[in-house]
């Protein structure tokens, strides 16, 4: 049985009526300037991810999670900070979301909430240097959101 279905079976989503289409995905929306509630779960965007296998939240999941107004589950993976803004989502995506701007809000609110995060300093430069030089740059712009 794979551990990742394991735990998620394990989890139990609290849902306040508040939440659901509250203030945290109104702030998603207009961080964003993407229609969050268009979004209806077909999976292209997690299907097309090349780095899925290494988030704790698929990209289908990121979106429905920030619709449920689920901000401290979303702010403290590690999902939105391995995103690498290939915009592979955003093409597969059939309703014309751009959910690389969705990354890019939610890590512009985790960054606004002091939340840690792995960043590129953090990477052992031995392994620095066998990583595509793109990957850095892009690791680096996240931070300057």
């Amino acid at each position: 049985m794979d551990d990742r279905r394991s735990e998620t079976e394990e989890q139990r989503l609290l849902l306040r009526k508040e939440a659901v289409r509250g203030e945290f995905g109104l702030s998603v929306d207009e961080l964003s300037g993407q229609h969050l509630y268009a979004c209806y779960q077909c999976g292209n965007c997690s299907a097309g991810c090349p780095l899925a296998s290494e988030m704790d939240i698929l990209p289908s999941m990121v979106m429905r999670l920030a619709q449920l107004g689920q901000k401290d589950e979303l702010l403290a993976s590690r999902t939105i900070w391995i995103c690498a803004s290939c915009f592979q989502c955003t093409v597969r995506c059939p309703r014309g979301i751009d959910i690389q701007q969705v990354m890019d809000a939610l890590r512009q609110m985790a960054l606004r909430e002091k939340v840690d995060h792995f960043g590129p300093d953090d990477i052992d430069p031995g392994l620095a240097a066998t990583v595509p030089q793109p990957g850095l740059v892009s690791a680096y712009r996240k931070l300057s959101t």
